[in-house]
């Protein structure tokens, strides 16, 4: 089994009185993609939140490479290595793609390095390349996605965290999306993504864990999930067929 990169253990997570998750535990391998999966409501981007620091649970433990990062501020997690698309992209809309890209290099100081890597994102995302000049703001849904991926990479992160990465694309987008998500974890960097999308999802990713209402119902390899005929009962919540 390959050895633990990120893992959230026994987390509970409440927004006042209200639980939102209940013993929380999962576990990401290096250099594999993990999908969490679940509809509305089910906890899925708390469970983000609380990886990259923006919100702390009540109890349990968040490890990253070994050490401790439960509660840590968001820039320094963000320097121990993990990266962030965000739900709905949130580029800065009035700078230019080149700017937004460089963005994601604020931590660092190795302009050599940071020019290397520069070259790579537009080798790796084309179409990015042919947007360089224009204000962020103006892409279409799916370009925004590849700027937000560029621009995490940029930080050089051993895990990256993705929010709903197919959400509101033109199925064109999605394909190449998710081909993109592929090669990610192809060059060596470890991917946990949270997902509505069970059958995309489960399409790329090594292994899956499926929320409802805060709490892991099944989880396995991806190959074995898209096969279970509880998989859809499960990630939709109980909804009949």
């Amino acid at each position: 089994m390959s050895e633990t990169l990120l893992k959230l253990d026994g987390i509970n997570t409440f927004y006042g009185p209200v639980q939102v998750h209940f013993d929380l535990t999962i576990a990401v391998p290096r250099g594999q993609i993990v999908c969490l999966l679940g509809g509305n409501a089910s906890g899925k981007s708390t469970t983000m939140k609380i990886i990259l620091g923006l919100i702390r649970p009540r109890s349990g433990a968040v490890t990253f490479d070994g050490q401790a990062i439960t509660g840590l501020p968001t820039p320094r997690i963000i320097r121990a290595g993990i990266g962030s698309v965000p739900e709905a992209r949130r580029l800065f809309p009035a700078m230019t793609v080149r700017e937004n890209l460089l963005m994601g290099a604020f931590a660092r100081s190795d302009r050599a390095e940071i020019a290397a890597d520069y070259d790579r994102m537009l080798t790796l995302f084309p179409r990015v390349r042919e947007r360089l000049a224009q204000r962020a703001g103006t892409l279409s849904g799916g370009e925004q996605q590849m700027v937000a991926m560029a621009r995490a990479l940029m930080g050089r992160p051993r895990l990256i965290c993705m929010d709903e990465p197919t959400m509101g694309l033109s199925p064109l987008y999605v394909d190449r999306v998710l081909e993109l998500i592929g090669a990610i974890r192809d060059e060596g960097v470890t991917v946990f993504m949270v997902e509505q999308n069970a059958s995309l999802a489960l399409q790329i990713a090594d292994h899956g864990y499926v929320l409802q209402t805060g709490r892991i119902v099944l989880s396995g390899p991806a190959g074995e999930l898209i096969r279970d005929p509880r998989i859809r009962d499960a990630y939709l919540g109980g909804e009949k067929r």
